[in-house]
């Protein structure tokens, strides 16, 4: 045989050398949580070693992940009810807890890339990512609102923009409003393609942020369809995206490759909390070698494609990486 491929795997040093893809810290974005109080760090219960963090030691949390080589960071906020209404309006407040962090997070951090959310969800007493009406959840009424929560956040310091919302249009409408406030060099990192997943469970128990009514259906998508990616991409290339991102990631590994294969702007895979949740547990049980399939997991999201993955491992892989 002319061709015996297992020559190139024949050592250590070999392998190395022929190696396709690596994961580096500078591939990952770590979502983080923040709740009101002080000196809090509360686990959430099913997602072993994720916290939810007070803005004291959430400024701890990140000091100790930039000693690491992580530099990348989306804030989540988890808020009690009574801060929530049909408007979200918390979700805009600049003297609010999410907005007051994100100036505090950038004045000490300056230098790290801090990347935000915006959709109604976590601010609203529906619990959806849009505005309700009679059971409804009405698109082009939301959009203003989500401009809202945008400018302030950039306004705070954010550098990217994270509109979670799969609202029509919206990429658009936030650049444009982006633009007209001088914000030119505000990123916005598109949830371009963001199914209707069971795989969030974990992320929804850490923002206690479940509708409180029916499912997210008719604006996120359909987990049977992969061609109706490439419409949502096409908007929202159009629209002004700087990164589009494929949500969840581990199941949906086609559309990052189909996304990767058709536009040259960087594509984001978020490793949902459903998804750490699994490894965590099977890890648990002695089922499975919890360290070497997060890194497996993590490294076939970067060989489909992804530039940036938002994965709740990014601390424990740069701790792996650091030794």
């Amino acid at each position: 045989m002319l061709r015996r491929p297992r020559r190139n795997r024949q050592s250590a040093a070999i392998r190395g050398m022929v190696e396709e893809n690596q994961l580096t810290v500078n591939d990952m974005l770590f979502p983080l949580f923040l709740v009101e109080g002080n000196n809090q760090k509360i686990e959430v219960q099913s997602m072993p070693n994720i916290y939810r963090y007070s803005l004291d030691n959430l400024l701890k949390e990140i000091d100790g992940c930039v000693s690491l080589g992580l530099n990348s960071f989306a804030v989540f906020p988890c808020l009690p009810e009574d801060k929530k209404d049909k408007y979200a309006t918390e979700g805009a407040n600049k003297e609010g807890l999410y907005i007051k962090t994100l100036e505090k997070v950038k004045q000490e951090f300056p230098q790290i890339a801090l990347m935000t959310d915006v959709a109604m969800d976590p601010y609203s007493s529906d619990g959806h990512d849009g505005l309700v009406e009679n059971g409804q959840i009405l698109n082009d009424e939301t959009l203003d609102i989500l401009a809202n929560m945008t400018l302030a956040q950039a306004e705070a310091g954010a550098d990217i923009i994270g509109p979670s919302d799969m609202m029509d249009g919206r990429v658009g409408y936030l650049r444009n409003k982006l633009d007209e406030q001088g914000y030119i060099n505000t990123s916005i990192m598109s949830y371009t393609a963001k199914y209707a997943s069971a795989y969030y469970g974990p992320f929804r128990d850490a923002l206690d942020s479940a509708p409180k009514f029916g499912d997210k259906k008719t604006y996120q998508m359909n987990p049977a369809n992969s061609k109706e990616a490439l419409i949502e991409a096409q908007l929202d290339f159009e629209e002004g995206a700087d990164f589009m991102m494929v949500k969840p990631a581990l199941a949906y590994m086609d559309i990052i490759k189909l996304l990767k294969d058709h536009y040259n702007i960087p594509i984001a895979a978020y490793n949902v909390s459903g998804e750490y949740a699994m490894v965590k547990a099977g890890a648990e049980k002695g089922w499975i070698d919890g360290e070497k399939v997060m890194l497996e997991t993590l490294l076939g999201m970067k060989r489909a494609g992804a530039d940036v993955i938002l994965t709740y491992f990014a601390k424990e892989v740069a701790t792996l990486l650091k030794k």
